[in-house]
């Protein structure tokens, strides 16, 4: 399997995307097309071996589409061409206006139509031909309804003009057609606005970039760096790639990639991101990811892929878009007979009325309900430094009953640390654990050197397997190691709390003991407290013994705990909880805990900052911080709450619009809807949708 991206150009509406994706699905070879009004994108999965993409290109064309290479297309023409349609249909839109309403006289019939054709030809083209196209692939779209509904009171009015000389209709058909594109054209710069997150995203790149040959400095483009170039970063420059530090220390921000508005100091053996901006030192960095590979290209791969994504409940919208404009016609036919056939009018007010019907209906709102606000909620995600893989797992987040953490690693830090110590024993200790790698060595080391304590000499060093180490300082024989090595009881309290004990010993006497623990991170407590209070069940599984996990437990304030559950069974726990109806979440490292991710039914993965395309999680957090694991549920929330809000509007407006237009209430208040009415109060209803959609920006997620 192969996938394609295109940029699409044509479509006016939610129903058109539909048209092009029914198309390419009856291919063989397709395996899976979506297509994105807003973004105006499609993504297609096919299977080489049976269709070659010119031939998908072509089959979009013949669908009455043209698509090329996504992005090379310029958004910014396409809505000055639709200011320049505009622009002409209303300064010929304007004057039939007026003579229609304050002068008209059958006299004037032949001017009207003079002004008014040109219109109905360049304003209505891209909506005849879009209906071709859709009736073509046995669909009825936005353009059938525009289409029959200006042609009607066109066809109308020439017939008027020229054999029964009658009243015309020309107001309407030049009135709704320049409303409509007016409607559009505005449409698609909100739209902008929808989709800007990515737009952001790929500005955020280095223009120039500075690497090493030899002793030299040459200045190439980003995009020419190869794996392993030498990369030099003066303080102000923005990084160009990702890569590995080799000389130098500096502060760097990092907001662009993580949301941390704090910078983030670095030095040798850190890693740097492509696109973040070095704030004061002089560095040289090894690229190591180039390209695509970046993690700011994984990350714009990811959000384009989650805002092309379609929620559940979108599949509800597109089936109710497929019968509804079959509906609507058959509607609007049954108002021009009832009123003409049964309540007498006259067939200008019959007219008027099945006109109303056809244009206040069209579908626009309720087919771009859920995608804009999937591209609001995931461009505020990424922003913020969380990535949202799609519209699945935005409506799956309010659905959760459970949590389950992974603890090392995501609750806690994931290495030791020095808790406590009993007795004048750290220095000795550290001179000794300075010999070795091991974990809790290193963490008795990094003490000493936070406390600014100088190293001793050790001699005679040498390792206990399983026990501990030893060696002599200053000719006394130092042991440090587990109670196996060194006997001794003022542990037990350390012990039952779920902290390593590590005894020193000098000259055969216990003189002291060091608690190691793997301490909480920062907002463990919080995150935990928060979630509570939504209501959440919070499970914590490790890999740890029962008493060290519960120790863990109880300091979080978490009940339930699957203490030691081996990584290739953490999946089997999760699958218990489903089994027991529980909608659960799963948070983890990304990578040990992949398995676990994949099998909850929503997977966080926790610190992917330096690999996002690869991660098994349904919601990405770039930064290592547990409380956006709060924030993320609730951004989750609110944008399925988005769409829930969206949908609303579009049915009501429908349920509301369509009776009114149909004259419904004519009886009781005299007052039946003009077809120019009835265009702007569609395109209203649109914009209102995007609108609310828009809201989304101001949520606040800290």
């Amino acid at each position: 399997m192969q996938k394609i991206v295109l940029q699409i150009k044509g479509m006016h509406c939610a129903s058109c995307a539909k048209t092009i994706e029914k198309s390419l699905m009856r291919r063989e070879g397709v395996i899976l097309a979506r297509v994105n009004f807003p973004l105006a994108k499609a993504t297609i999965e096919y299977d080489p071996q049976k269709i070659k993409p010119s031939e998908i290109v072509k089959t979009i064309k013949k669908a009455g589409y043209d698509a090329q290479e996504f992005f090379k297309k310029e958004v910014e023409d396409e809505i000055k061409m639709g200011w320049q349609r505009f622009w002409l249909g209303l300064f010929l839109t304007l004057p039939v206006f007026i003579i229609a309403t304050f002068f008209y006289d059958t006299r004037l019939n032949l001017s009207l139509f003079v002004l008014a054709t040109p219109v109905q030809i360049f304003l209505g083209f891209p909506f005849y031909r879009g209906a071709y196209f859709s009736l073509k692939q046995k669909m009825a779209d936005m353009n059938v309804l525009v289409s029959l509904s200006t042609s009607a009171a066109y066809i109308y009015s020439l017939v008027a003009t020229f054999f029964i000389s009658g009243p015309v209709f020309y107001d309407a058909s030049t009135a709704i057609l320049t409303t409509i594109s007016l409607g559009l054209l505005l449409e698609k710069i909100s739209q902008g606005k929808v989709g800007e997150a990515i737009k952001k995203l790929m500005k955020l790149e280095a223009k120039r970039a500075r690497v090493l040959n030899g002793d030299r400095e040459i200045e190439i483009l980003p995009a020419e760096i190869k794996k392993d170039d030498i990369v030099v970063v003066r303080p102000g420059e923005k990084i160009p790639a990702d890569g590995i530090i080799i000389d130098g220390s500096s502060t760097i921000d990092e907001s662009m990639i993580t949301g941390e508005s704090l910078p983030i100091d670095k030095k040798i053996g850190n890693t740097v991101f492509g696109a973040t901006i070095n704030k004061f030192g002089f560095l040289k960095f090894r690229a190591t990811k180039i390209g695509e590979e970046t993690t700011l290209a994984q990350i714009i791969k990811l959000v384009e892929e989650a805002q092309g994504s379609r929620a559940p409940i979108q599949r509800i919208a597109d089936k109710i878009v497929a019968w509804f404009v079959p509906v609507v016609i058959v509607v609007a036919i049954l108002a021009f007979v009832v009123w003409y056939w049964f309540f007498g009018k006259d067939f200008l007010f019959s007219l008027t009325a099945m006109v109303s019907v056809l244009v206040i209906a069209c579908p626009c709102a309720l087919g771009i309900a859920t995608p804009t606000a999937i591209m609001v909620g995931t461009g505020k995600g990424a922003a913020n430094g969380i990535l949202i893989r799609g519209g699945q797992y935005l409506e799956k987040a309010r659905e959760l009953t459970t949590i389950v953490f992974d603890k090392t690693g995501t609750l806690t830090k994931g290495e030791p640390e020095v808790i406590n110590i009993r007795g004048d024993v750290l220095q000795i200790a550290a001179s000794l654990a300075n010999h070795t790698t091991h974990p809790l060595d290193v963490a008795i080391v990094q003490e000493a050197k936070k406390q600014k304590l100088a190293l001793l000499r050790v001699e005679n060093f040498e390792t206990i397997p399983g026990k501990g180490i030893r060696g002599k300082i200053n000719s006394e024989e130092i042991l440090l190691g587990n109670r196996k090595l060194i006997k001794g009881d003022s542990d037990k309290e350390f012990e039952d709390d779920g902290k390593t004990m590590v005894l020193v010993s000098v000259n055969g006497k216990t003189k002291g003991a060091i608690a190691i623990a793997d301490s909480l991170k920062e907002n463990s407590k919080e995150a935990v407290r928060e979630l509570k209070k939504t209501g959440l069940e919070i499970i914590m599984i490790t890999g740890d013994n029962q008493k060290t996990a519960e120790a863990i437990g109880k300091e979080l304030g978490i009940e339930k705990i699957l203490a030691e559950v081996l990584p290739q069974d953490k999946e089997k726990e999760i699958e218990k909880l489903q089994r027991e109806r529980k909608v659960v979440g799963a948070v983890g490292d990304g990578i040990n805990d992949a398995p676990m991710l994949a099998r909850a039914d929503i997977g966080i993965a926790m610190g992917a900052g330096t690999d996002v395309a690869k991660e098994t999680g349904g919601i990405i957090l770039v930064k290592n911080d547990i409380l956006d694991v709060v924030r993320a549920i609730k951004l989750s929330q609110k944008t399925f709450s988005k769409i829930k809000q969206n949908i609303f509007l579009a049915f009501i407006y429908n349920i509301l619009a369509i009776p009114i237009a149909a004259g419904l209430f004519y009886h009781w208040f005299g007052f039946l809807l003009r077809p120019e009415v009835a265009a702007l109060a569609m395109i209203l209803s649109d914009i209102s949708v995007i609108g609310n959609s828009l809201l989304l920006k101001r949520f606040r997620l800290k």
